[in-house]
């Protein structure tokens, strides 16, 4: 054999070996599912196209309403989806119904994270506030500064938009009505506590003109300026004052709250979700999260790489100052207690 037919076979076989290099990494794949709006898209410019670069995994990413489509997906055998983003709570419901793959922390390293921000079957992704937020126009700076005064339609009038799904909503009530942060789950845990936090929304039910489904929502709301001030998530807000909404919130007495990723059982490629949910945890991508809408990291190294300034740090909600004002969200009592209270959520909502 000439040494000439030698190189060209050696070159072949090393065309040949990158070319099956690259194949493999073409052949990683993984379908997301978020909220869309412009949560879905701080995630993807954060996240997921950075990290999709970064490990040669194809994202292809989809809008969803929610653990029902994974309910129903899981159910039928026809799971589609690989990652779900979801709220904290629900996250927490779907795993006790077996929902939810459980997460190989030997895999994904949470050495880092705020502790209680990640669970067996869900990763935090992000910390964020429910707040009560309302038009600039209608009361300059001095808007609600509590519950009670959100509540308060002859103090404050105007009309409201409210949370349609229970997550959130109930909470709210209960500080309006006089219940101390401290006691409002412990009032919760009983069908009396429940309705009583139903009936303080009631009286407000006249003066809600929206319960609103969704972030996207609640946020094009105030930047029409289609009610006067709703609740709703902190970070929405301030992209919607971004886009010249005439929109402020406080995050005294908000509820602080934390989004997860999980992996749907049964999903197609579990093994590489759980892959990308290692690479999308790192600080290195949490730390740019800031940067397109203010929710803060779930990994409390990002706060250490320099990418987020000690003025940004102020504005998130896991700040010590701001956390400090706020009630944070029971997964225990979602866990015990959102299917009863959803329920009679509903009932509320039809009457």
């Amino acid at each position: 054999m000439t040494k000439q037919i030698k190189t060209t076979l050696a070159l072949g076989l090393m065309a040949s070996t990158a070319l099956t290099g690259a194949a493999l990494a073409q052949d990683k794949s993984v379908t997301i599912a978020s909220w869309g709006g412009s949560y879905q898209e701080a995630q993807s410019k954060a996240l997921f196209e950075p990290a999709a670069e970064n490990t040669g995994i194809e994202v292809k990413q989809e809008t969803y309403g929610g653990m029902s489509d994974v309910r129903l997906q899981v159910s039928s055998g026809q799971v589609t989806l690989d990652i779900v983003a979801s709220g904290s709570g629900s996250a927490s419901r779907a795993a006790a119904e077996g929902l939810l793959e459980p997460l190989d922390y030997d895999v994904i390293d949470v050495s880092t994270f705020y502790p209680g921000l990640y669970s067996d079957y869900c990763i935090g992704g992000d910390v964020f506030s429910v707040v009560a937020a309302w038009n600039t126009d209608t009361y300059g700076d001095a808007g609600p500064q509590n519950w009670a005064d959100f509540f308060d339609t002859e103090k404050f009038p105007g009309t409201r938009a409210y949370r349609g799904t229970v997550s959130g909503a109930l909470e709210p009530a209960l500080m309006a009505d006089g219940v101390a942060p401290e006691d409002v789950y412990e009032v919760l845990s009983s069908e009396e506590g429940i309705e009583r936090a139903l009936d303080k929304i009631r009286e407000l039910k006249p003066h809600i003109a929206v319960f609103w489904s969704s972030g996207a929502q609640h946020a094009q709301l105030m930047k029409d300026g289609e009610v006067d001030m709703t609740t709703g998530w902190n970070g929405r807000f301030d992209n919607a004052a971004k886009d010249g909404g005439k929109v402020s919130y406080t995050f005294n007495q908000a509820l602080l709250d934390y989004d997860c990723f999980a992996i749907p059982k049964g999903a197609p490629n579990k093994d590489t979700a759980m892959e990308f949910l290692a690479e999308i945890s790192k600080a290195e991508y949490q730390d740019d999260l800031p940067k397109y809408i203010t929710y803060g990291p779930t990994n409390k190294a990002a706060y250490e790489t320099g990418e987020i300034s000690a003025e940004v740090a102020a504005s998130l909600p896991s700040s010590p100052e701001n956390a400090a004002k706020q009630l944070p969200i029971s997964l225990e009592w979602y866990a015990e207690w959102e299917q009863v209270a959803a329920e009679m959520y509903q009932e509320m909502l039809t009457e």
